[in-house]
């Protein structure tokens, strides 16, 4: 376990001591009679994935008897929350699927367990070097990736096709992109998609295509307040013509594809993670489909093949090595694989994605195309953002509603943006 906390997870005694007290706050992986052991597995996603976890996990105590494991799921914003209240009270779960930008923020307070300490039991050696790369922190693995994932462009492909306006295609360019909302406003009345400016993953979808990145190797600021500007005022001006959704619109995106414009109809696209955008199958009555995010005018992609969640035990657990026997399960083994399918990514497994590549089916198959679409066709991932950019997407956001409402201008916006930025990194 790291020597040092951040200020996140500095978990007070008065805390600690009113944890002990309330129900269901007791240890990590307690037993129960007869000696099996229990495991608390908690995920974020959509009802699909619940339902497809709770198989795969049914799977898993069938063929561990002597293992129980009790899951829990919510909402990403939701989820989030939940985890850091756990985290910080000393209660974090057995089992834990986490985002790319909780890993260093999670491992350096102490929150997860060094998983070589299992190596015989989690297997890691079908994983790409580089995708599992992404799980260590100063040298330790303290998380597995489970799922391959990329941004995408996911459309109404009956109300797109009806515009007339020419669908999206491989190499388009930002400026292609911001021609095809505007034209698609002109002929539907409806904005073409969600005003990316709020969204921290698209900046750096467009930043990379510059050569540039969000954070440096050693955990600084990759860009300026004069790159974060061009952005805000390039996404500013088709708000203002209402080629993407408005304010008030934008602002109701909490994280589940419910609340986005697309999926409550008030626009025609939006930019999301492939696999999530399953959910939209249920809201859009003409049907999605997956395009590439738009690249530099010079043909450079800004989008990368990332991680598109990780497991990772509590440092806290009392059974480790049941907690690596249902990682090594969920990622390793091929039953698991096909209940999962594509819904938190392509497998990380390469046998097991080359294998299950031709079983999928529906929008598993689209998921798994779209990815094929894009294979040696993109730049490798940076590394796991530092602990404060988890705290700065939501600065990120809150500094863009100012912009989009009107209230500051796009260069006000990044400058404020940049300063408290920099101040986080340094904390």
């Amino acid at each position: 376990m790291p020597g040092h906390r951040t200020k996140g997870f500095c978990a007070s005694a008065a805390a600690l001591a009113l944890c002990a007290v309330l129900a269901g706050c007791g240890g990590s992986g307690d037993s129960v009679g007869g000696g099996k052991v229990v495991l608390r597995y908690t995920w974020w996603g959509n009802p699909d994935r619940a339902e497809r976890t709770e198989q795969a996990v049914a799977l898993f105590e069938k063929r561990h008897p002597d293992i129980r494991v009790q899951t829990s799921f919510a909402g990403y914003d939701a989820y989030k929350q939940k985890l850091a209240v756990q985290a910080s009270g000393g209660d974090a779960p057995d089992v834990m699927q986490l985002d790319y930008r909780q890993i260093d923020q999670y491992a350096s307070g102490g929150v997860l367990f060094d998983l070589a300490k299992q190596k015989t039991v989690l297997r890691t050696s079908e994983i790409d070097p580089g995708l599992l790369d992404t799980g260590r922190v100063d040298g330790v693995q303290y998380a597995v990736p489970q799922g391959r994932g990329t941004e995408t462009v996911v459309y109404d492909v009956k109300a797109w096709k009806d515009s007339g306006v020419p669908l999206p295609k491989q190499g388009w360019t930002w400026d292609d992109w911001a021609e095809a909302m505007r034209a698609l406003k002109e002929r539907t009345g409806k904005p073409g998609a969600t005003d990316p400016g709020w969204s921290e993953d698209s900046f750096e979808v467009w930043l990379r295509g510059q050569g540039k990145s969000l954070y440096t190797e050693d955990g600084g600021l990759g860009f300026t307040a004069d790159d974060l500007t061009r952005w805000w005022t390039f996404t500013d001006k088709l708000r203002r013509a209402g080629a993407v959704s408005s304010a008030e619109q934008t602002t109701q995106v909490d994280g589940t594809v419910e609340n986005t414009p697309l999926g409550r109809g008030t626009a025609l696209s939006d930019t999301n993670w492939d696999a999530p955008a399953s959910g939209y199958l249920a809201l859009v009555a003409g049907g999605v489909a997956l395009a590439p995010m738009p690249s530099n005018e010079d043909g450079t992609p800004g989008q990368y093949f990332k991680p598109s969640m990780f497991l990772g035990v509590g440092a806290s657990t009392s059974h480790p090595k049941a907690a690596a026997q249902l990682i090594d399960f969920l990622i390793n083994d091929d039953e698991a694989a096909k209940i999962l399918g594509a819904t938190r990514g392509i497998p990380v497994n390469e046998t097991i994605r080359k294998e299950t590549a031709p079983l999928l089916k529906d929008f598993d198959r689209t998921v798994s195309d779209y990815q094929a679409s894009l294979e040696g066709k993109l730049k490798d991932p940076p590394q796991a953002p530092p602990s404060g950019d988890n705290a700065l997407q939501t600065t990120f956001q809150r500094d863009y509603d100012q912009v989009s409402y009107e209230r500051m201008s796009p260069r006000e916006a990044a400058e404020n943006y940049v300063t408290e930025a920099k101040a986080e990194l340094r904390s």
